[in-house]
């Protein structure tokens, strides 16, 4: 009888053994405790943004020549106005002086016009007065004043030949600035497009070419980005921005939203977006970015400070979470109410209390109410 009963006792034990050897470990869970902090609603761009400037000319010539002169270098600071390319152009320097030698001849020549046409008129007048006295003949008195009138005519035809020789002038000096390519606005030369000696052509229309100069102006920068078409109705020029950079990583910038796209852009394959303009609070951040960093946009909707909060991550579907039993070891499911909330973190109204844990790692399978696991250490 004994040899039967420790024979039982050492079955139990092999099958309690087996069982344990066959029984899957716990869950190991990463837990989060809830507390308190700051809540937004925002809305946050579909795709990345790109720092822009508010003035930024890609410069082509406007006639084709070859290239005499670059006077800037890529990288340089410019003012407006200040020549950046010429053209050859000794042929359309030699007409402009020229046409400047008409002009010049054209003035004495009218000059000398005129004051022939004043003597002529004195002559004529004194005339009349000897006529009146009987002291001169009618046909000398008409003869003078034919003249008179005649050296009127003669000045005021050489004064026009005056305005047509001005105006060749400034045809030639048209022609001259033409290859001339100047700064419209003070900025940096990004790039040049032509060497010294090469042939550089005006874009032809409907053509896209490489300009010759692109200049940008970083006195006003701003960020552009595409945001869902669904979130649009909820904003309006002048809401705070918050702007992330990937040359800054874990540093953010202050902006305000600037400009809505009064349309929606419906591209092939993509989402209805509206493409907005955030600028940035601190103007002197422009001397730290580049025009073409990649952005990323949080417009401010709604922000509630010191509220019970819990990552956005460790919210399930129905609005419910797993909080953990620390002195049991298991899960219980929770109903919890919720504010407002963002990719981060979501407000909680009802449901938890400061200071419980609750679950972080959804992801782990086998979670479930009532089943025990253990915390990872972090």
């Amino acid at each position: 009888m004994k040899k039967l009963i420790a024979l039982l006792i050492l079955v139990a034990l092999a099958v309690a053994g087996i069982w344990y050897a066959g029984r899957e470990p716990p869950p190991v869970v990463s837990l989060h405790s809830v507390s308190r902090g700051t809540v937004e609603r925002t809305v946050s761009n579909t795709r990345a943004g790109t720092v822009e400037a508010c003035r930024r000319s890609k410069l082509s010539m406007p006639i084709g020549g070859r290239v005499d002169q670059l006077h800037v270098d890529e990288g340089d600071h410019v003012e407006a106005g200040q020549v950046l390319l010429s053209l050859w152009n000794k042929d359309r320097k030699a007409m402009t002086a020229q046409a400047e030698a008409q002009l010049l001849a054209a003035r004495h020549g009218a000059e000398k016009m005129c004051v022939e046409a004043a003597n002529a008129e004195r002559e004529a007048r004194r005339l009349e007065q000897l006529f009146e006295k009987g002291l001169a003949s009618r046909e000398a008195t008409e003869l003078g004043r034919t003249r008179a009138e005649g050296g009127s005519f003669g000045c005021q035809a050489s004064r026009d030949e005056e305005q047509m020789a001005q105006a060749n002038l400034q045809m030639n000096q048209v022609l001259l600035e033409d290859t001339y390519l100047r700064a419209p606005f003070a900025g940096v030369v990004a790039e040049i497009n032509g060497e010294i000696g090469e042939y550089v052509t005006p874009s032809p229309p409907g053509v896209a070419t490489p300009p010759a100069v692109d200049l940008i102006d970083y006195s006003c920068l701003y960020v552009t980005a595409p945001i869902d078409e669904v979130d649009a109705g909820a904003l309006s020029v002048g809401l705070p921005a918050r702007l992330g950079l990937d040359a800054f990583r874990g540093e953010n910038f202050k902006g305000r939203l600037d400009r809505i796209a009064p349309y929606v852009l419906d591209l092939e394959k993509q989402a209805r977006t509206v493409e907005i303009d955030v600028t940035f609070d601190d103007p002197g951040v422009r001397a730290r970015l580049l025009v073409g960093y990649s952005a990323d946009i949080d417009i401010i909707l709604e922000t509630h400070d010191n509220v019970l909060r819990i990552p956005t991550e460790a919210v399930m579907e129905n609005d419910q979470v797993y909080r953990y039993d620390r002195a049991a070891g298991t899960l219980e499911l929770v109903q919890v109410t919720t504010g407002i909330r963002n990719w981060n973190f979501t407000e909680v109204t009802g449901g938890l209390e400061e200071g419980d844990e609750i679950v972080l790692s959804l992801d782990e399978p086998g979670l479930a109410a009532g089943i025990t696991v253990v915390p990872r250490d972090d």
